[in-house]
């Protein structure tokens, strides 16, 4: 498929999908694309050091040593498996970090609180490789785009081992609906013999269950939360795992199916082949839609090396760079000046780059009230307790 259909399509499917309760945000302008890398990090007189909080396996190879090398800046990367790990230190305070990578989820509601601060747009100037459409898709969480920078795009799904499905189900045939792999009891009632896993969130669990049963994916009603448990329950049993390491629950086989990340589904796939597995591992396109997300680059309000983290982001934001992201860990990136350098094995993975008719049926972002996630959490440790 055209590459810049995808980008395109995401902002008109958002828009659209968001559009329902205030009026989509004036789109953003962004200057020409930049052709080639600029010269040199900027020096500037901070301690040469960076502290980055970001997901587990979310970087290319040697991206960080060489921002290392290039710049003089040390740089100390540590990792969180869910938003609401990384939330509660945001809202602690003194997080210690200067980087972080919220999804959109959340945060809306942490530029809301001031727990991030504006980028300082001077010392970034390949934000003029960003993609005008996806910003102005960021706009819905960032008015004027003042906050967050785009690391990379993907949808939660269902990931499979199709080998040991396949064996799991004998003569019942897959689903129309892939959903129904781990929320059909007629299906998880066999597959959990072969591991069904959940990731361990309930921003990530409950809104996929809540469109499953025809409700908003990101609705702020307990009364849904209350629906959506009602389905789960019925499954609980079924499930292996509740985990946020979906690619090595997959490649490892711990798990034949599970409601992951498409890009981590995807480097689940490749890991097989290098270990010359004869499983064969697939991210799958549900056929009532997948659940569209964003994961940005922020900078804390507490930030002790605000210059240092403009200038990662600016080296992030050179389109080699942003080419390895999608190259290596299979995700979609929002880098405009980047699409000609993406494998076309990857541009042409329709679980990377989906189609733009599979896009008019994907579920945009949206965010949650701070009482709708206290509710949601409660229904969803309902679920996990089996309760």
């Amino acid at each position: 498929m055209n590459k810049y259909l995808w980008s395109f399509a995401l902002s008109a499917v958002v828009l659209a999908g968001c559009g329902k309760k205030e009026e989509p945000p004036a789109p953003v302008a962004a200057p020409a694309p930049a052709a080639s890398a600029p010269a040199a990090v900027a020096v500037n007189s901070e301690e040469k050091i960076l502290n980055i909080y970001n997901w587990p396996d979310y970087v290319p190879e040697g991206m960080i040593a060489a921002f290392e090398k290039e710049s003089g800046i040390k740089v100390n990367y540590d990792t969180f498996e869910t938003n609401e790990a990384l939330h509660a230190k945001l809202v602690a305070g003194n997080s210690g970090y200067d980087i972080v990578v919220p999804g959109t989820v959340f945060a809306k509601p942490q530029i809301e609180g001031g727990l991030l601060q504006p980028l300082d747009k001077s010392k970034i100037p390949n934000l003029a490789n960003l993609d005008p459409a996806i910003m102005t898709v960021l706009a819905k969480a960032d008015p004027d785009n003042k906050h967050l920078v785009p690391w990379a795009w993907g949808f939660t799904t269902v990931g499979i081992n199709k080998t040991k499905v396949e064996k799991a189900l004998g003569k019942m045939p897959m689903p129309e609906n892939a959903w129904d792999l781990v929320f059909k009891p007629e299906y998880t009632s066999k597959l959990k013999s072969c591991g069904i896993a959940y990731l361990d969130s309930p921003t990530e669990i409950i809104p996929v269950a809540l469109h499953y049963i025809g409700k908003d994916a990101y609705s702020n009603d307990p009364a849904d939360y209350k629906a959506a448990n009602e389905m789960l329950s019925k499954v609980r049993k079924d499930v292996r795992l509740f985990s946020s390491t979906m690619i090595d629950d997959i490649a490892g086989g711990k798990a034949c199916v599970a409601i992951g990340w498409s890009g981590d589904v995807n480097i689940a796939a490749g890991r097989a082949k290098e270990n010359k597995s004869k499983d064969v591992i697939e991210a799958l396109l549900p056929s009532t839609g997948a659940l569209i997300f964003a994961d940005t680059m922020a900078v804390t309000k507490d930030a002790k090396h605000p210059n240092n983290a403009a200038a990662f982001i600016d080296f992030y934001l050179r389109a080699d760079n942003a080419a390895l992201m999608s190259n290596e860990m299979n995700y979609p990136t929002g880098n405009k000046a980047a699409m000609d350098k993406i494998k076309p094995e990857i541009a042409g993975n329709k679980t990377i780059f989906v189609e733009s008719d599979y896009f008019a049926k994907m579920i945009p972002p949206s965010s949650f009230t701070n009482e709708a996630r206290e509710a949601m959490a409660n229904a969803y440790n309902s679920f996990k307790k089996g309760k």
